[in-house]
């Protein structure tokens, strides 16, 4: 996709912030000089069986580029993909109740949509939100010295293949559908009170290709600590029997060249690293004063962060982990 956007004419308009030139996790339009515009889009096809459930997953993940750029949604626009054969559409409804009540709980309205008949369903919304245009929080940034901390456990992808393949335990599922509907909201709004340099959302390219784009639109260096990053249950299990999704091993070969492993960095935890995420939490590069603070936070907000590495000059390769 960057190769063919890279193709297209330049666009000239000083009110874009941020657009696709970079690989931010949104779009910034200036309204005035202390309010912006903060504009996302995502959807994809079913990830668990129940349609309620997969609707709050499909809003919580469209939700969260909002969050992450460190704003706050407010309207939202439907976009369906639902076979037009005129049968089960409980399911689709199911599927929109479920996207609702999760837009309602981040205070998001839905004013509209649009729908195709699909063979494969799919769902998602694009989403507007506002946000200050002096405390964008971008996935470029980070500082020598910052800390990196993760606001949610890793597994997600791993898990829903365990699913698909009937592996799948009920806990292990249901700490990931659990995981997967919990808005980034309190992390955004804890992070803005804080001295964080960088932030990005963790999803289709796992932690690694997310600190990837962190790295290299900074010019730094990632050290990550692969004993302080936590998992979702029975996610190392799985990983270690082999339930790789294939957005895996695509995030594997794209990005294997830029990270170095010590040799005691077991398999098991080094697939995990590369894992997709559906609705993943946030990483955030924040000043080692304020580390603990944000920590305590995020803390009291029932997130479960975790400090994983730190910020260091640019070496090669980009990322280390210990």
């Amino acid at each position: 996709m960057d190769s063919v956007l890279a193709k297209l004419p330049k666009q000239s308009d000083p009110n874009v912030l941020v657009g696709f030139e970079t690989a931010d996790d949104a779009g910034v339009y200036q309204l005035a000089s202390d309010l912006a515009l903060v504009q996302t889009v995502d959807f994809f096809t079913p990830i668990v069986d129940d349609p309620y459930t997969f609707g709050q997953i499909a809003a919580t993940n469209s939700l969260s580029d909002v969050y992450a750029m460190g704003g706050r949604p407010i309207s939202a626009l439907s976009i369906v993909g639902f076979p037009n054969t005129g049968r089960d559409l409980p399911v689709l409804e199911q599927i929109l109740q479920g996207g609702l009540a999760k837009m309602q709980e981040a205070g998001c309205t839905v004013i509209g949509g649009h729908s195709i008949g699909d063979d494969e369903i799919k769902f998602g919304y694009a989403v507007t939100g506002l946000i200050n245009p002096n405390r964008i929080l971008k996935n470029v940034g980070a500082r020598p010295g910052d800390r990196l901390i993760l606001t949610k456990r890793l597994g997600t992808g791993i898990i829903g293949t365990a699913l698909k393949q009937s592996h799948a335990s009920a806990a292990s599922v249901e700490a990931a559908v659990a995981s997967m509907c919990a808005l980034n909201r309190g992390a955004s709004e804890a992070a803005l009170k804080f001295d964080v340099h960088a932030a990005t959302d963790i999803t289709g390219f796992g932690l690694l290709g997310h600190a990837r784009e962190m790295a290299a639109g900074s010019r730094v260096s990632l050290v990550i600590d692969s004993a302080r990053v936590e998992f979702l249950p029975e996610a190392r299990g799985y990983s270690r029997e082999g339930f790789l999704p294939g957005g895996l091993k695509r995030n594997l070969e794209f990005i294997a060249g830029c990270v170095e492993f010590a040799g005691g960095v077991q398999q098991e935890i080094r697939n995990l690293l590369f894992d997709p995420q559906t609705s993943g939490g946030m990483l955030f590069a924040v000043g080692a004063a304020d580390a603990p603070r944000l920590l305590q936070a995020l803390r009291e907000r029932n997130n479960p962060a975790t400090e994983i590495g730190s910020v260091i000059e640019k070496i090669s390769p980009l990322i280390q982990i210990t």
